[in-house]
């Protein structure tokens, strides 16, 4: 019993944490209920949602970094909540990417026109920022004992090995992800957001300790805006030119095999 009070606390955080992050994904869908039924113009719905769907990606995982930072109850809890928000935001941000490497995969492939893929972009890079900084107006609140507003003004270096290693990881986990994500859409939608959710995880699991395996670079912009601002181009290579350099491989080593 003593032991089980010793963990209430710590329970409570856990659960406030979630809470968070759920009513953050219900808060988003509604907006984007309303943004579709308001919005009448092709760019500014494209925009819109794409804002959406990248704020709730980087406000989650802040907060999914934040947990995993932390002693865990059970040493697979964080990859289990991993697997689980991958299913939440595939299931929810259907038609948008998140990801400027999806974006331009798009635009390569002939899927999407380029003042449509410049709107998209836009709409990443401000709903990345956002999100930072409502984390930290967030958790300069105090909401637990883990929201300290001083995180937002720290430098978190992610990167464990040296330049060459963080790229290689990097742009194979790019390289990785988007192949499944290109040859995954033939497959079932339920069973196609398992897959890649299944994916991620396991991507995160063999990378995280080594470059936090994020292989996006909207998303690393917000988790690190503060190691971008002091060492700009080891981030830079590591988490906007490496992500694009495997999306292109990709890209290239699909046709080539196509053309075969």
């Amino acid at each position: 019993m003593t032991a089980l009070r010793g963990l209430w606390p710590e329970m409570q955080d856990t659960c406030t944490s979630l809470g968070l992050m759920l009513s953050i994904v219900l808060f988003m869908g509604l907006a984007r209920v309303v943004s579709r039924q308001q919005l009448n113009g092709p760019m500014a719905h494209a925009f819109v949602l794409e804002f959406l769907a990248t704020f709730q990606l980087c406000f989650c995982t802040h907060e999914l970094q934040l947990l995993s930072e932390q002693e865990p109850l059970h040493p697979t809890w964080p990859l289990t909540l991993i697997y689980f928000f991958s299913l939440v935001h595939g299931l929810t941000l259907v038609g948008t990417s998140s990801n400027p490497c999806g974006v331009m995969m798009q635009m390569m492939l002939g899927g999407m026109s380029a003042e449509t893929g410049a709107i998209r972009l836009l709409a990443q890079l401000i709903g990345a920022l956002c999100s930072r900084y409502c984390m930290g107006a967030l958790w300069s609140l105090g909401l637990t004992k883990y929201h300290v507003s001083e995180r937002s003004f720290v430098c978190r270096n992610p990167i464990q090995v040296d330049l060459p290693k963080a790229v290689i990881i990097e742009a194979v986990c790019s390289f990785i992800f988007h192949s499944a994500l290109l040859h995954f859409q033939e497959v079932r939608t339920k069973l196609r957001i398992h897959l890649l959710s299944a994916l991620i995880t396991f991507l995160v699991y063999a990378g995280g300790s080594l470059t936090g395996a994020i292989f996006n670079p909207t998303l690393a912009l917000s988790l690190h805006f503060k190691c971008f601002d002091e060492a700009f181009l080891q981030f830079f290579i590591v988490y906007w030119l490496s992500p694009s350099l495997g999306k292109y491989i990709f890209i290239q080593y699909d046709e080539k095999i196509r053309t075969c």
